[in-house]
């Protein structure tokens, strides 16, 4: 029985979404003439809060997009999500000319957002966000820019356990405090 759930446990932790976000033709001058390689940008997440990208050069297409995958699974980082489905906080975060802005959003929003955005969000689990990318159309800055960002959210859960108080005592209203005038 044991035996079982652990298979289980396993296909679901298997259970990986990957989006292909980018594949640009590269062509290297040589003696004989050129040489084509592709160059493929793939994110990967679990649905769940985890997600990774990575990128991947080869002379076929599903070479190239076998190396991004595996790339992104190793790089894999845990995001915490709020109630399973948005952001805790609003955040911002900028890659070479590219500038990323998210907001949490209320449920039933939806993901609002484009391009390369839009896939880390469906690989991250993420259900309601608006975001907006400033700056650059450039996939891979996008996803570096994204990635910036979603590193830097804290859960207050993670706050309150390094300041030395419960979750409530963030989280609580001040009612009847003076304006301090």
């Amino acid at each position: 029985m044991t035996q079982q759930i652990a298979a289980e446990a396993d296909s679901h932790r298997e259970a990986l979404v990957e989006k292909l976000v980018a594949i640009n033709r590269v062509a290297k001058v040589v003696k004989g003439g050129k040489k084509f390689s592709f160059a493929a940008l793939v994110v990967v997440g679990d649905g769940h809060g985890r997600v990774g990208f990575g990128t991947g050069k080869a002379r076929e297409v599903s070479d190239a997009v076998k190396k991004a995958s595996d790339q992104a699974k190793k790089t894999m980082i845990h995001i915490p999500l709020r109630e399973s489905r948005t952001l805790h906080h609003d955040i911002k975060s900028a890659y070479g000319a590219g500038l990323v802005v998210m907001r949490s959003a209320p449920a039933g929003t939806g993901i609002i957002a484009g391009g390369a955005m839009r896939a880390i969000f469906e690989a991250l689990g993420v259900q309601d966000v608006v975001s907006k990318c400033v700056g650059t159309a450039n996939p891979h800055n996008m996803v570096r820019a994204t990635f910036k960002a979603l590193e830097n959210i804290v859960s207050p859960r993670n706050i309150a356990a390094k300041r030395n108080k419960k979750v409530g005592d963030l989280t609580s209203r001040r009612v009847g405090a003076s304006s301090g005038n």
